[in-house]
């Protein structure tokens, strides 16, 4: 984490330090959440639609916090402990993690990505440490406030910071690619996710690739080469660019893919041995081939790529895998879902062989814009009841996936659900040994709670 003097700080932060006897008092990490406050640390208080973090800084210096940030409009900032006077606490935020990012000099790898950009981080991050002092993004720490603080827990020394960048409008992603200036961008797919508020995956196409506008010129840009849309676009760029995925021109290209009870295997052309990723789902061998273009990029060899994937420890509710006292395979995909990823999680399950039945639990895809019915019902479409045997969904969304699969399954094995708790008695009753259940949704559906009923 940063350990600088308050007068470093102000000085970093572009802040005026209140009284410039305090200056060469430490500062010992940041943080913006009372919650979270350690000894020693700099509180920044920031302001929202409906809060204003100013009102909590009393209480962060009696928890321990040896600094606070003050937007110089506000009145009344505590007394006794070193106060940095700036315009905006944000801006300041921000500027403070981009000095920080100069001084420290790590080479930076920036992710992004409709689909699949947690993973891959969890995948780059897990690659590179096999040779270098890694820092990475913690959880989904990744937007104008999240990243900036990831930069500023990362340690003294380290060598690479891997940086997940994620949106929620155009422009967002050019911010934080010109405050992170990456060595290396990767976009790994372009989806549906944001539809809702950039209206075409055209308009998604463009808003992240926007990862390469502070990517540095000497830099190099990795994309997944089955997608055109990112390809048009590529050929635009001065800096080195570079492919990985199944298309027959792309620089780093898988030959085969077997799926396994365990994880995954796969090959890649031109590299001796096969690897294998502890993670299911054939779409993960695409977020491994990015971490494999990352990991020459900083020259590892197959070896050293190869140990890092198999150690690959995801950020929860991703695919986890495990077993019921009662014998129920369990898949928690709970924490994101759009139109493609829940198509791969839906052919993950209809591929896994040796179970009496396979049963999907399926929620609401959220800001899919106004075409959301249209993807929900496509989706339910899309579920063959020769490969799953049970779909259960939850959510006024969910409805139209069950509308849609009752088309090929009919009423008996079809069931929706507006009330969770009820929805947790049928999967209880439906469920048994030998059996599979996958659960996904948005995150704001909470689906993981139905996985209490099992």
């Amino acid at each position: 984490m940063i350990k600088r003097t308050v007068k470093q700080i102000a000085q970093m932060a572009g802040g005026t330090l209140s009284n410039q006897a305090f200056g060469e008092e430490q500062i010992h990490g940041v943080t913006t959440d009372t919650r979270k406050v350690s000894k020693g640390a700099l509180f920044i208080p920031l302001i929202g639609e409906h809060f204003n973090g100013h009102t909590f800084a009393s209480k962060a210096v009696e928890l321990g916090a040896a600094a606070v940030l003050w937007n110089q409009k506000e009145t009344n900032p505590p007394e006794g402990v070193p106060v940095i006077l700036v315009d905006d606490t944000l801006a300041a935020l921000q500027q403070l993690a981009k000095s920080y990012l100069k001084e420290e000099n790590p080479r930076v790898v920036g992710i992004t990505g409709s689909n699949g950009k947690t993973t891959t981080k969890d995948m780059i991050h897990s690659v590179l440490q096999t040779t270098y002092q890694v820092h990475k993004t913690d959880g989904n720490f990744n937007n104008h406030i999240g990243l900036p603080l990831t930069i500023l827990s990362m340690p003294k020394g380290t060598e690479i910071a891997v940086l997940e960048m994620g949106m929620s409008a155009k422009g967002e992603i050019e911010f934080l690619s010109n405050l992170a200036e990456p060595d290396a961008a990767v976009i790994t797919n372009i989806g549906e996710s944001h539809m809702q508020d950039l209206g075409s995956r055209e308009a998604i196409a463009d808003a992240k690739c926007e990862i390469t506008k502070g990517l540095k010129e000497d830099g190099t840009f990795y994309y997944l080469g089955d997608e055109p849309l990112i390809r048009e676009r590529a050929t635009q760029l001065s800096q080195q660019v570079k492919t990985f995925g199944e298309a027959d021109d792309c620089d780093i290209k898988v030959t085969h893919i077997n799926q396994l009870a365990e994880g995954t295997e796969f090959q890649v052309e031109g590299y001796a041995q096969g690897f294998l990723i502890p993670v299911l789902g054939k779409h993960n061998v695409k977020n491994a081939l990015a971490a494999i273009a990352i990991g020459q990029h900083f020259g590892l060899n197959e070896r050293q790529i190869a140990q890092g994937l198999m150690q690959t420890k995801l950020t929860g509710m991703r695919l986890e895998l495990f077993k019921t006292e009662k014998g129920i395979t369990v898949i928690n995909d709970a924490y994101n879902a759009s139109p493609t990823s829940m198509k791969a999680a839906i052919d993950l399950v209809g591929d896994m062989d040796g179970f009496a039945n396979r049963i999907l639990v399926l929620g609401d895809m959220l800001e899919m814009g106004s075409e959301e019915e249209t993807y929900h019902y496509e989706l339910g479409r899309y579920i063959k009841p020769e490969f799953i045997d049970h779909v259960m969904t939850y959510g006024r969304l969910g409805a139209f996936i069950a509308e849609g699969a009752k088309k090929s399954f009919g009423d008996t094995r079809v069931f929706s659900f507006m009330d969770k708790e009820e929805l947790k008695k049928k999967l209880a009753d439906v469920a048994g040994p030998d059996d599979v259940v996958l659960v996904k949704a948005s995150r704001g559906m909470r689906l993981e709670e139905v996985i209490t009923a099992l």
